[in-house]
């Protein structure tokens, strides 16, 4: 398989072909965004035949009439059951119904850029991958949705990752959401049902376990609504720590010290706290010295946001870390 740079130039664009185009979406209570999610597929800039296959969960609110009205009013939409609700369940749902060979995921409170599937065939036949994405750029409308924006796209908040952070194009760990071409999903046998979260990093982990590339490119941006709150975004990132314990437990070999950094900080902010509070006072140097990092470092990556952001985003990140590195010790094996 071929790792050859992105070709940008019109001779590599004129090379290219535009087959049939699967776009797959898991859905569960998304009646405020599935409207826009499906008009920005469905309006794709894209040659080619273009389906959407919509995995519906039991929804509690007006998702599945929403969807049902949509499918009504473009042919190139359709739903499949997905009962168990589970995202990894309903991908594999849909990429079973779905009828092409390139497959694109795209989430229920996304909208894509109307070059997105576009973009993802020439960047999988440029350069040879199964599995092409770019970046999750988070953008938020309130105060604390700006000051999340802020963590989220930058170092601070959740380190380097470049689906994060953005970067060069190139061979990457994983990437947002994910263009994949079918016989690739074959070959590892689609995503895990058992990873309730983190599948699509799990997933990329086998592809490229199994030969295959992941591919990130700058050129593949999609939007992303932060979490409104503080309650809600502790709520995710716990969640999300707990699923990375679990793909480390599975695939020990990927360990590292970007994932191991959030719960060695924690044990470190309150074994310092509690050593402090019992005496010995340069325990307080540990906790002490992560808010002055975090205070910090919010100065340097929030310097453009406004003031009622600025003030937050020390908070929000204390949020992302202390939350993300809980969920990864209190991470049970029997996890669901």
């Amino acid at each position: 398989m071929s790792n050859q740079p992105e070709q940008r130039g019109a001779a590599g664009k004129d090379a290219v072909e535009y087959p049939g185009v699967s776009v797959i979406m898991t859905v569960l209570n998304e009646e405020r965004h599935l409207a826009s999610a499906v008009q920005a597929v469905l309006q794709q800039d894209y040659p080619g035949e273009l389906e959407l296959v919509v995995a519906l969960g039991p929804s509690t609110d007006a998702t599945d009439a929403i969807a049902a009205e949509l499918a009504a009013a473009d042919g190139r939409m359709r739903t499949v059951p997905n009962p168990a609700g589970a995202t990894p369940v309903g991908l594999n749902r849909a990429i079973k119904d779905a009828k092409y060979d390139i497959i694109v995921r795209v989430d229920g409170h996304a909208v894509l850029p109307p070059d997105y599937v576009r973009t993802a065939v020439e960047v999988l036949q440029e350069t040879g991958a199964d599995n092409v994405g770019g970046i999750m750029f988070a953008e938020g409308t309130t105060p604390f949705e700006k000051a999340v924006a802020c963590a989220t796209n930058s170092w601070l908040g959740v380190g380097g990752a470049r689906f994060h952070v953005g970067g060069e194009a190139g061979p990457a760990e994983t990437v947002y959401l994910g263009s994949f071409r079918r016989s690739a999903l074959e070959r590892v046998g689609g995503f895990d049902e058992g990873m309730r979260r983190a599948q699509d990093w799990e997933l990329n982990y086998r592809l490229r376990r199994s030969g295959g590339t992941v591919w990130f490119t700058p050129r593949m941006k999609v939007s992303y609504r932060p979490r409104p709150n503080v309650k809600a975004l502790a709520k995710q990132y716990f969640r999300t720590g707990q699923w990375r314990r679990e793909v480390v437990r599975r695939h020990s070999d990927t360990v590292n010290l970007r994932y191991l950094a959030p719960p060695l900080a924690l044990l470190g902010i309150v074994g310092g706290t509690i050593a402090g509070a019992a005496g010995f006072w340069p325990g307080f140097l540990i906790p002490g010295g992560y808010v002055a990092a975090v205070v910090a470092g919010s100065l340097i990556v929030g310097r453009k946001l406004p003031l009622k952001s600025k003030v937050m985003l020390p908070v929000v990140c204390a949020t992302m870390h202390t939350s993300w590195g809980a969920g990864f010790i209190f991470s049970p094996r029997d996890l669901k």
